[in-house]
């Protein structure tokens, strides 16, 4: 009788885990493949038979029934799951022992960190986020890109202070699980971002609105929901003049870097420091609904997201996506 194990695989990007037998004798896998044994087995698949059902249902001899059934239990493809009364007599009943049968190769395996349903879901968001990320991680696994936050010094014309820099934080513990830390620092301020001029030539990350990190400010113009030009801080505008002015609005935007279309932008910002929050939410918390819709071919993407305090402590613990802008 060969091996089993608990396999994992990928349907429509959820994970599912299932027990397959493994076969390691060619003599076994000739048992399996025998056109009457095959048919044993999806017959018992339904549900559990006992060898007189098993000869009726597939129009065989009983004792043909009988010598494949002695076969299959033998490799350990069905086993007996109890017992019928029949004619005054005791019939044993069979049932096929696992959901799947397989040939293992000596190699192809790597090392999964999924260990329970929460894992599971918590992986499945993640290759969804990672789609969209995909630009920012290179061959080897590693972020390939530039986080720019705010300065908390007075800067820009604004001479104001970036109040959500430290939310950068939360997306790094995230991306930890997507992808690998390079070698360089990945982390600038804005202020020093721009005279570095670092930001043609490396795909970026832009945490904060325009009107506390210079760099959103730089970009604000490229986006379809942006921020109104007159006053950062009133709100944001769509491509029809409507105006969104809730602070707990963020927006989630990545499209290609106006100034070399080699490399992406993403930003994340919001009306106020709290609508920013909602948008690092959305990534983190909510990948899974926030890009459900998400392809990996757009050109320009942005989601317009709502936070909300649902247990009423005070904090952000709940987005909703408003509105999806793509092409």
């Amino acid at each position: 009788m060969g091996s089993h194990k608990r396999i994992t695989y990928q349907r429509r990007s959820k994970f599912f885990e299932k027990e397959i037998l493994i076969f390691d004798d060619q003599k076994e896998i000739q048992i399996l493949s025998n056109p009457i044994a095959w048919k044993i087995i999806n017959l018992l698949a339904d549900r559990p038979l006992y060898t007189a059902q098993i000869s009726k249902e597939l129009g065989i001899y009983e004792q043909s029934a009988y010598y494949y059934v002695r076969k299959l239990v033998s490799i350990g493809a069905i086993m007996e799951s109890g017992t019928d009364f029949v004619k005054g007599g005791t019939a044993r009943l069979y049932r096929t022992s696992f959901p799947a049968y397989g040939v293992e190769m000596d190699w192809g395996e790597s090392l999964s960190f999924v260990y329970n349903q929460e894992d599971w879901k918590k992986k499945s968001e993640n290759l969804i986020v990672r789609k969209f990320l995909k630009e920012f991680v290179d061959q080897e696994n590693k972020f390939d890109g530039l986080i720019i936050v705010g300065s908390p010094n007075p800067h820009g014309i604004f001479k104001t202070s970036a109040r959500d820099g430290h939310y950068a934080v939360q997306l790094a513990f995230f991306l930890g699980n997507v992808c690998n830390l390079p070698n360089g620092f990945v982390v600038k301020l804005d202020e020093d971002a721009k005279a570095e001029k670092v930001l043609e030539d490396n795909n970026l990350i832009i945490i904060g609105g325009p009107g506390t990190n210079i760099v959103s400010s730089e970009f604000n113009r490229f986006l379809p929901i942006k921020f109104n030009d007159e006053n950062y801080w009133s709100g944001l505008m769509d491509d029809r003049g409507k105006l969104y002015h809730l602070d707990n609005l963020g927006i989630i935007a990545k499209f290609k870097n106006p100034y070399n279309h080699d490399k992406s932008i993403i930003l994340i910002a919001g009306v106020r420091s709290i609508g920013t929050k909602s948008a690092v939410i959305a990534i983190t918390n909510f990948g899974e609904k926030t890009f459900s819709g998400y392809s990996g071919n757009e050109i320009e993407w942005e989601a317009l997201v709502q936070g909300y305090d649902m247990d009423s402590d005070g904090k952000i613990d709940y987005v909703d996506i408003e509105k999806i802008v793509k092409k």
